[in-house]
């Protein structure tokens, strides 16, 4: 496996990974667990991971599109989510995450099947995330170990 952490580059060289799988989630530092690390730790063999969570991140940036590194940021996100064979999300309650429910609102009507939610009950807008996954026919689970679960299937196959 490797680790690929924004915004450092990476090329997924053919045959190389089985499967290329994008962490979006919540980050929001000091608020969100750190999920990311939690999953990478129970994913066993040849995946390329690509994670946003960038170590260097200074929430000093201004998100604007003439901010030079911020806009480095969500074009990494962007591309890298386009790239990706799988993109798991994870809703964590303690936070927010409009950047999430931006992208699961994107992917969900771009190309669901790429997608696996988990959205735990008290997420403060779970309604929402749960009638636009059965609606669009997102695969849902309840646990971060669901979704290393689930990648460890998809990759058998």
């Amino acid at each position: 496996m490797k680790i690929v952490k924004a915004p450092k580059s990476y090329y997924v060289e053919d045959g190389k990974w089985q499967v290329v799988v994008f962490l979006a989630g919540s980050i929001e530092m000091g608020a969100a667990e750190n999920w990311q690390d939690k999953l990478c730790k129970g994913l066993k063999g040849d995946y390329l991971v690509l994670n946003p969570r960038r170590n260097n991140w200074d929430s000093s940036w201004e998100q604007s599109i003439t901010n030079s590194q911020f806009r480095e940021q969500v074009k990494w996100e962007l591309n890298a989510m386009e790239r990706a064979d799988i993109i798991t999300m994870y809703f964590d309650p303690n936070t927010k995450s409009p950047i999430t429910l931006l992208e699961l609102g994107l992917w969900a009507g771009k190309n669901p099947k790429k997608l696996i939610v988990c959205c735990p009950d008290s997420y403060w807008r779970k309604g929402n995330v749960d009638i636009l996954c059965a609606k669009y026919g997102v695969r849902q689970v309840s646990s971060i170990d669901e979704i290393i679960g689930y990648l460890s299937v998809i990759k058998g196959q």
